[in-house]
């Protein structure tokens, strides 16, 4: 029996020839254009699609159009541990909008992410959001301020889900207040004695964070010693050790805010492994949805994450502005189980 070789793919002109309509409707039609496509010849185009198994050639509409419709989110140091927040949020935001989406991963040397814009302008996507934090000491922002304006003079749309500072359309929370806010909730639950497991020195999430937690306690006439602010890497198992060193200092300590969930679950899992889970009240910040699953349940400062995401790409389908815009997304504590109220 002769093998009959590979079967040709479909082409629009197979697509627009069964459909009986132009090249040109047939392709407007599949690209989701209003313009100039009846609804009957629309359905006729999909449904000859459908039977035909075609498959429209993003690569070619790249060439043709200068940019791959959708969205392409960058990610800083994205987490082993638990599922990123923002990546599911903006996924979710580009799938009501019917926009195709692609994820990079950059490391978290501030040069990967330079790396990684590069990589994502050379495959022309419409909007390119970047997520992750930035150092207070980062050298590489000037390189990675040019490689953006590239992406825009080229014709893509940026926006940064980030700290603000940068010129380009932004969505930042309100960190800072978060963590003012969380001091204030937890010494009016009774706690007096006070430690932070914080992120890399330098990160302006967790300094920020940690900042703002200690303003607030300070408003409250509580001092916060250098002795009690522990600094490692922004993970689990970091915060898993910091803890550890912790109590190897007999400090007393009645509550441990660290300044992501991550670690705050770090934090937790050594508390049970030692058996003083009962003695260490514990507090994050994100609210992460993989905190349902946790127990005792963290409190913690809730973030809208798909507010957050849902403003970064309406900022980015928008009409562009003469400046740069910021929009702070505010967060708000929740109490939980893992900071039952003392009493003195």
């Amino acid at each position: 029996m002769t093998d009959p070789g590979p079967v040709r793919a479909a082409r629009l002109a197979d697509v627009a020839r069964l459909a009986g309509v132009s090249a040109a409707t047939a392709s407007r039609a599949l690209n989701g254009s209003d313009r100039g496509v009846r609804e009957a010849n629309r359905a006729k185009v999909l449904e000859a699609a459908r039977s035909l198994g075609y498959t429209t050639n993003i690569a070619a509409q790249a060439v043709a159009r200068g940019r791959a419709r959708g969205v392409t989110l960058v990610v800083k140091g994205m987490p082993d541990d638990f599922a990123n927040p923002i990546t599911a949020g903006v996924v979710s935001a580009a799938e009501r909008r019917g926009l195709p989406f692609t994820l990079i991963s950059a490391g978290t040397d501030p040069a990967d992410l330079v790396e990684a814009v590069s990589l994502a302008r050379g495959h022309r996507p419409e909007i390119l959001v970047i997520t992750g934090g930035r150092a207070s000491h980062d050298a590489t922002i000037p390189a990675l301020v040019e490689a953006l304006r590239h992406y825009e003079e080229e014709g893509g749309r940026v926006v940064l889900i980030s700290q603000e500072g940068l010129p380009f359309d932004t969505v930042a929370y309100a960190n800072r207040r978060g963590g003012y806010d969380m001091a204030n909730a937890l010494v009016g639950l009774g706690y007096r004695n006070f430690a932070v497991i914080s992120g890399m020195k330098h990160g302006r999430t967790q300094r920020d964070r940690t900042e703002g937690f200690v303003a607030g306690l300070a408003d409250n006439g509580i001092e916060l010693s250098a002795d009690r602010i522990l600094i490692g890497d922004f993970s689990r198992d970091a915060a898993y050790a910091l803890t550890g060193e912790l109590l190897r200092r007999n400090i007393e300590v009645d509550a441990v805010f660290a300044v992501n969930d991550s670690m705050a679950l770090g934090v937790l899992t050594f508390l049970r492994d030692t058996g003083d889970a009962r003695r260490v009240a514990v507090a994050g910040f994100d609210d992460i949805k993989a905190l349902r699953d946790v127990t005792p349940s963290l409190t913690t400062v809730h973030l809208p994450w798909d507010q957050v995401a849902e403003e970064a790409l309406a900022m980015a389908v928008a009409p562009r502005h003469d400046t740069p815009r910021t929009t702070i997304i505010e967060g708000h504590v929740i109490v939980r189980e893992s900071t039952p109220p003392i009493a003195h």
